[in-house]
Parts: C-alpha cells; sequence; structure tokens
C-alpha cells in the first residue's frame, strides 16, 4: 500500500466524516482493488489523473463515464471560463437554455421539447415524474440501472433480489416510503414474451417503460422496436436511459445507432464532458403537460452545465468523436486479443468497440472475479486505472495504446500462472472487487 498511502490515509478520515466514505458508489476503492488502487485524484489532464500520491494512471473508466473529450478539454473549459466571467445563477434565465434546447432537438431523433438537471439519476426521476404526469398512471416496468432515487429503489420493497441483476445485489431499500411497493416492477433484457405479460397482468395501469437500450452488446435485432410496439399499443411512455452512453455510439446517441426511437431520453454524464449537466428529452405530446407539473430547481438554469454541454455537442460533431471511439476501439480489442494470444491466456476482448469489456468465457463463475480483481490489481502497479472494461474518449490515443499493450503482456502472463497454480486467489494483494454495479443489460 506504500504506492497510494496517501490515497488510504484520507480515506480512514472520510469514513469518519462522510458515510460510506464517498458520494459514489463507483468510487469506493472496494469496487476497485482495495489497497492497490488509488482513491483520491490530484488532478487529471487528457487521458490521465495523476494520484494523490503522485502517481500517473491512464485513466481507462472515463470519470466513470462522463469524459468523452478528455480532461481539461481546452475549447469546453474555455467556454466554460467565459460563462462564469459573465456570470452564474442569475435572478433571470439565461439564453443558453433556449439555445442548448434547440441543439439537442436537431441532434436527437425522439427531442422536441427539453427539460434539464444536473445528474442522471436526477434525469431519470423527472423523466418519471413526467410520464406518470401525461398518462395519468403510476406504474412504471424498468430495466437497467437508473439510479438511487425512492420510484427506482421501491422495486426492492416488494422483493429484495429484484434490482440483483439491474444493479447489485443486497440493496436494502431503507428510507424509502413502504406505500411504493409495487409501483416498480422490473422486467428481463431481450424478453418480449416477458414484457408483454407484464404489461397485460397491469393493463392500464403502467406510466412508463424506461430501460437501457444498450451498454456493451448489440441487442437482437427487433428487440428493441418489439419493446416500442409493446409499450404504445399499451398506452405507456418508453423512456431510453441514455445517461451512460451518452453520444458515443453516434451523434443521435443510442437510440440513433438501433434504430429505435423512444418517446423520451434520459441524457447526462459526457453529454457536457465532466460538468454536471442531464437533460430529458422527447415528445412534445409526452413533455409539453410537465408545463404543469412542479418540477423545479434553481441550478437547473445554471449557464455553466449548459456552456459545457453546449459546446460539448458541438464539439463532438465538428471532430467526428463517435468514428474515433470506435476505430480506437477496435485496435484496444486487436491489440489485447494478440496479447492474449501471445501469452496463452484465455481471454477476449468482447463487447461492443466503444466500450469494450475482458471476457474469461472458459473460467468457472468462482474463478472469474477473481482473474478480474487480479487484472485491476496489476494493470494498477503499472498505471492503467480501472476495471475489466474500458470506458473511452477522445485523449485516449497511441501512447495508451502502446502502454496498456505492454502492461496487458505482463499481467496476462501473471494471470495465467495464477491460473495455472490452481490458487489463483493467492496472487492477490486485495479482497475480491466488488462489482460496481452488475447490470442486466451488457
Amino acid at each position: 500500500m506504500h504506492r497510494v498511502e496517501k490515497s488510504y490515509e484520507l480515506y480512514r478520515r472520510a469514513n469518519e466524516l462522510i458515510p460510506g466514505g464517498t458520494q459514489l458508489l463507483s468510487r469506493r476503492p472496494t469496487k476497485y482493488a482495495y489497497g492497490v488502487s488509488p482513491v483520491y485524484a490530484a488532478r487529471a489532464k487528457g487521458a490521465r489523473f495523476w494520484d494523490v500520491d503522485g502517481n500517473e494512471y491512464i485513466d481507462w473508466v472515463s470519470g466513470i463515464g462522463a469524459i468523452i473529450l478528455g480532461y481539461c478539454d481546452p475549447v469546453v473549459d474555455d467556454a466554460v471560463r467565459e460563462q462564469i466571467g459573465k456570470g452564474v445563477a442569475t435572478s433571470i434565465s439565461s439564453e443558453l437554455e433556449v439555445e442548448l434546447a434547440e441543439e439537442f432537438c436537431r441532434t436527437i431523433p425522439c427531442a422536441e421539447m427539453v427539460r434539464y438537471a444536473k445528474c442522471g439519476g436526477e434525469a431519470c426521476a423527472i423523466a418519471v415524474r413526467i410520464a406518470r404526469g401525461a398518462t395519468g398512471r403510476d406504474k412504471v416496468l424498468f430495466c437497467g440501472y437508473h439510479g438511487w432515487h425512492d420510484w427506482y429503489l421501491a422495486a426492492n420493497l416488494v422483493a429484495e433480489e429484484s434490482l440483483n441483476s439491474h444493479l447489485f445485489p443486497g440493496i436494502e431499500p431503507i428510507g424509502v416510503p413502504k406505500a411504493l411497493a409495487g409501483t416498480a416492477l422490473p422486467f428481463p433484457f431481450g424478453d418480449l414474451t416477458a414484457l408483454g405479460q407484464m404489461l397485460d397482468d397491469h393493463k392500464g395501469e403502467v406510466a412508463a417503460v424506461i430501460m437501457e437500450p444498450l451498454r456493451s452488446e448489440k441487442p437482437t435485432d427487433g428487440y428493441l422496436a418489439g419493446v416500442a410496439k409493446l409499450a404504445r399499443e399499451h398506452g405507456a411512455v418508453l423512456i431510453f436511459d441514455e445517461v451512460s452512453s451518452g453520444f458515443r455510439f453516434g451523434m443521435q446517441g443510442a437510440q440513433g445507432y438501433v434504430g429505435v426511437t423512444p418517446d423520451m431520453a434520459v441524457f447526462a454524464k459526457s453529454i457536457s464532458n465532466g460538468y454536471p449537466m442531464g437533460a430529458v428529452v422527447g415528445r412534445r405530446s409526452v413533455m409539453e403537460p410537465a408545463a404543469r407539473m412542479f418540477i423545479s430547481s434553481t441550478y437547473w438554469s445554471d449557464p455553466i452545465g449548459m456552456a459545457a454541454s453546449l459546446t460539448t455537442i458541438r464539439e463532438l460533431r465538428r471532430r467526428n468523436i463517435s468514428e474515433g471511439l470506435w476505430s480506437f476501439g477496435h485496435e484496444l480489442q486487436s491489440r489485447l486479443d494478440a496479447v492474449a494470444r501471445e501469452t496463452g491466456l484465455e481471454v477476449k476482448c468482447s463487447g461492443l468497440a466503444v466500450h469494450p469489456h475482458l471476457e474469461f468465457a472458459s473460467a468457472s463463475p468462482d474463478l472469474k472475479p477473481v482473474l478480474a480483481t487480479l487484472f485491476i490489481q496489476e494493470m494498477a502497479k503499472r498505471g492503467c486505472h480501472g476495471y475489466a472494461s474500458f470506458y473511452l474518449n477522445a485523449a485516449q490515443g497511441a501512447a495508451e495504446l502502446e502502454q496498456t499493450t505492454a502492461a496487458a503482456r505482463e499481467v496476462f502472463a501473471i494471470l495465467r500462472q495464477a491460473i495455472e497454480s490452481g490458487n489463483a486467489e493467492s496472487f492477490l494483494e486485495c479482497p475480491r472487487q466488488q462489482d460496481a454495479f452488475r447490470r442486466l443489460v451488457r
């Protein structure tokens, strides 16, 4: 732990003052290699950050998906600095609200009207409120991860395992009103029959079907179109949660990539390259009733986030970022697969190229988390911070590919040695990684 001694001293102090130690579960050190991975960053630039102990890392988590252009992108940061000089949070609205809404409506297929937020979970809660208000119904069917708010965690009031595959196991709905039991119901990804049956079972009661359309794997042909058809036949609002995918798949978002247009969509994270910003966009017929709903916040009009978002979207288009991420991701997958063959390790870099992950296909279910933790542990020692998956951003380039390939060559050899030893866990210098989320949607 000597490499990251200051990080863990800070974490000890944090646990005395901050319940849970961090504000975001995905930033807890138990989600990486506890005692080996860094906990606190001192600064970041481009594709990298430097921890409080002075170690330099490639950030393969890209700010938990919030960074798409790279840390401290000069164009975005200049736009923010300019806006700060003009003033923030004035007593009346900023024209950027209109300008950004127009940009969203030009860009996203389902967008005809727009409301803002500051983060993804908040935006999901707004979208669900709007859908309930527009339909006059209470129940929500969901698939995937949609934040921490009461409407979502209410799923575990009925059965404690409801969120196991959508979020992660063991979530206790502490503090969620028991009266919400039965208002949020999970459905399995990829199973139209199951969704159709649920809509029939709750006929006339379902306000919304909210789901992550995809993450790292492309859905089966016709599945999402089938979801849209079922939702509309039952008068439910179809909401795509695109918080994690953002514009990585293309300028029309995930909905453009899969060719299915929902009634509403939720964005955050990378739409503003790390600055707090979220948006709920949708068809006029669904969004317009929100004018009569009490959905209001001082900081949703904050021009800093809007300036960052407007600039980020325009830079994504100008630089053709999505195409570059697809190309870079394919190269990363190719190199890691080549290293796997070279070292004789049975692992493949699978998934869609903009969000690839390592797949230990032949390993037993009990061995896979050990190998994932060992990979995280050894890559951290070699200046590569992340999971056994990769969030891409435009600042990652040739230097990051070279360093990661060289690190993987050494680490894959260690993983193979661990497997052949028959006691892979003995190679760990930390507890097994606790999955940030066990997502149903891949």
